[in-house]
């Protein structure tokens, strides 16, 4: 069957009427089963396990227990936390660091054991109380941590070293840096060895504070965030070193950081090098630079990267476990992300991957076949295929066979994977597979919502505003649907860089509020614009130095299309957006008020000269550099255009959509004449958290219940 037909086939399943299945005794949902802060919730997510590797022998974790998997999907118990301690309990982690050792790592709270299964004796304890940012390394089992905004190394006699003195809100070590961009998540990173840890320092005392309040003390207090705008002054980021045997520490010599990112850290296999990418403030000048790690001297600049508009570094360099002299690096210089070979001067020996497709994650590295594990969508932009790489010809071989999204847990030696799936019509299913695609079944979820009403997925494509481009779209529609009736419709946007809304996986994808919405007669409708992610650079970069505009084009060809569509009912048309959603959607409702009725916009840029350096001027240069594309797709004076009932929904101590935004906004509409409606959540960052998310999405329906409705 061809790769269209399957397709074709599966949105034919899902779009049977519902209505023919048997629905006696099936149940309506509330937010409290499908919101993640419900209290029903985790009880209709599809079934799920938990494994990890111990060396190629799979084992299994459960909340009082862990053992060993063979072949066929047995189990085996080999330990039990009862044995290892009264202080462990379900909230704990585990994992097999050892592949020879019959050792489990186990972590609370406050401390972190080696339990031999076999002996059934701890073999090794540590204390780890009071750390946050906690790096363990297995060989030298010390672990680097943050205490007090100082930086520790714990060596694994409990021995406590204190790396820094002069940490605090402005001078901030170990932690991740340039706000988490550039695919930094962590701030610390150990040598192959375990003997040297390179970290971060971030000096931020330059940076302007943004006055947040806490207004939960009797009388409010100030709690600034560090907050550097577009254009603004930003933070300095330097790399230390610290070596476990001579305790000392020294700074990669790379220069004046003003102005300049450094990211994906990455040493040499002898621990004698680290690397990093280095970019200019503009963000289209992108260096490979390799250090001397016991001098901190700058040895070589190996590769560089530009690009009239902006290259995006998301991965470090790895070099291959069979050949310390070559590195695979990631790079969508040719319009899309792929894998490149080079030595380890610099010299660019082949590229491995190539075509209109991404490689969306490198799991791993097969010594055995000198290959390369990764997942990509090869197969169709919108499911995530394993394929195992040759790194001598770059030649491909797909390790799964079925529609769907698929995550794989590699083994160390990528001769097996746990490949956890879904696909539009599978909730959940788990299989062993062997490099030579032996696959073994471990779980296929049941349906988790079958006692309940659900509503009709579909899938499909329409053109984007090139007139040339496939955009993907996702519609939602009441289980009880009547194409004879017409329908209220939201719309609901994100649209911006590295984010999609529709794949492959269960449900198309749909996020649980849309099945809600469904329930209470509305079709919801989801479209994929130019500007999202795994599409290619050209695809995302369409939208530079013009955020949202692009965008809305390509909306509004998908509200073109529900025109076409004669249930959908376009006198009651809506639309909702979290984020650059939010800001998606008061864009939508400023710039064409005579479409949408009403508008709900969480969190909502208002303005991009309030939104942080790194992700601001990569898409939209500076507002000095760029002052009319600033000026086109602020929100500012657009205010009196406002015709609908807009909402407009704010964390009230939002740090990554800073509140200026909205209330800059409201200031805007009052001098207008205009009339918004505002909701604030006291104590909340820019998504809400716990139960409060459950009362965010009663709001934000009832609010389509009340003015489109």
């Amino acid at each position: 069957m061809t790769k269209t037909k399957r397709l074709l086939t599966l949105i034919a399943l899902l779009t049977l009427p519902y209505s023919v299945m048997n629905a006696q005794d099936r149940k309506l949902f509330t937010l409290e089963d499908l919101n993640f802060g419900g209290k029903n919730y985790r009880n209709l997510l599809p079934e799920n396990k938990w494994y990890e590797w111990w060396g190629d022998q799979l084992m299994y974790l459960d909340a009082e227990e862990g053992g060993s998997v063979d072949a066929k999907g047995n189990q085996k118990t080999l330990f039990k936390l009862g044995e290892v301690g009264s202080e462990f309990h379900s909230a704990y982690s585990a994992q097999y660091p050892y592949p020879t050792e019959p050792l489990v790592l186990l972590t609370n709270s406050k401390q972190r054991v080696l339990y031999n299964w076999k002996t059934k004796q701890i073999a090794w304890s540590q204390s780890c109380e009071g750390e946050t940012f906690s790096d363990w390394n297995s060989l030298s089992r010390a672990v680097a941590f943050v205490k007090d905004c100082q930086l520790f190394v714990r060596t694994t006699d409990n021995h406590e070293h204190q790396l820094t003195t002069d940490g605090s809100r402005e001078i901030v070590y170990g932690q991740s840096v340039h706000r988490n961009e550039f695919g930094i998540q962590k701030g610390t990173f150990w040598s192959p060895d375990g003997q040297r840890l390179a970290f971060y320092r971030m000096d931020q005392s330059m940076v302007s504070d943004y006055p947040q309040v806490d207004i939960f003390p009797h009388v409010a207090e100030y709690q600034p965030d560090k907050y550097p705008m577009a254009g603004m002054t930003s933070h300095k980021v330097t790399v230390g070193v610290y070596d476990l045997n001579t305790q000392t520490t020294i700074y990669l010599q790379a220069g004046d950081p003003t102005d300049r990112y450094f990211t994906n850290i990455a040493w040499s296999p002898d621990g004698k090098n680290i690397y990093m990418f280095e970019l200019n403030r503009d963000q289209n000048d992108c260096r490979l630079v390799q250090y001397n790690a016991t001098t901190g001297a700058k040895e070589a600049e190996l590769l560089r990267e530009t690009s009239d508009k902006y290259v995006e570094p998301l991965h470090p360099i790895q070099f291959l476990p069979w050949d310390a002299d070559q590195f695979i690096m990631q790079s969508q210089r040719d319009g899309y992300n792929h894998l490149y070979l080079y030595n380890k001067k610099g010299r660019l020996l082949r590229q491995l991957t190539s075509g209109p497709w991404v490689v969306q994650q490198v799991l791993g590295f097969n010594v055995k076949q000198k290959s390369i594990l990764i997942e990509a969508n090869k197969y169709h932009p919108l499911h995530r295929w394993i394929y195992s790489v040759s790194a001598s010809n770059g030649k491909m071989q797909a390790l799964v066979s079925t529609d769907g999204v698929h995550r794989a847990q590699p083994s160390p030696s990528c001769r097996y994977l746990i490949d956890k799936w879904s696909s539009p019509t599978t909730p959940r299913a788990i299989d062993l597979i062997e490099t030579n695609r032996k696959v073994q079944r471990l779980l296929t979820a049941s349906d988790p919502w079958t006692d309940y009403f659900q509503p009709i997925f579909e899938c499909g494509t329409i053109k984007a505003a090139d007139g040339t481009t496939d955009l993907y779209y996702r519609m939602v529609k009441p289980h009880d649907f009547d194409p004879a009736k017409k329908y209220p419709t939201v719309v609901y946007v994100y649209g911006g860089p590295h984010a999609h809304n529709v794949e492959a996986s269960w449900h198309w994808s749909s996020r649980s509020w849309e099945t809600y919405m469904a329930q209470k007669g509305y079709i919801v409708f989801i479209l994929d614009n130019r500007g999202s992610e795994h599409r290619g650079r050209d695809f995302e970069q369409a939208t530079f130095r013009q955020l949202g505009q692009i965008e809305m084009q390509d909306q509004m060809k998908g509200v073109d299309y529900l025109r076409t569509l004669p249930y959908v009912d376009m006198q009651r048309l809506g639309v909702h957006g979290w984020s650059f959603g939010g800001f998606m959607t008061i864009s939508l409702m400023l710039n064409y008020p005579e479409v949408f009725k009403v508008g709900v916009a969480g969190g909502p840029v208002i303005d991009w000269k309030w939104y942080e350096v790194m992700y601001g001027e990569r898409y939209m240069d500076t507002p000095e550099t760029n002052p009319e594309g600033y000026a086109k797709v602020s929100l500012i004076d657009k205010a009196k255009n406002l015709k609908g009932r807009l909402q407009i929904i704010t964390g009230y101590n939002d740090n990554t959509v800073v509140p200026q935004h909205c209330l800059s906004f409201l200031d805007a509409c009052i001098k207008a004449g205009t009339q918004p409606d505002f909701f604030a959540y006291p104590g909340e960052e820019h998504n809400m958290r716990g139960h409060a998310s459950v009362h965010l999405h009663e709001r934000i329906t009832r609010y389509f219940e009340d003015y489109l409705k």
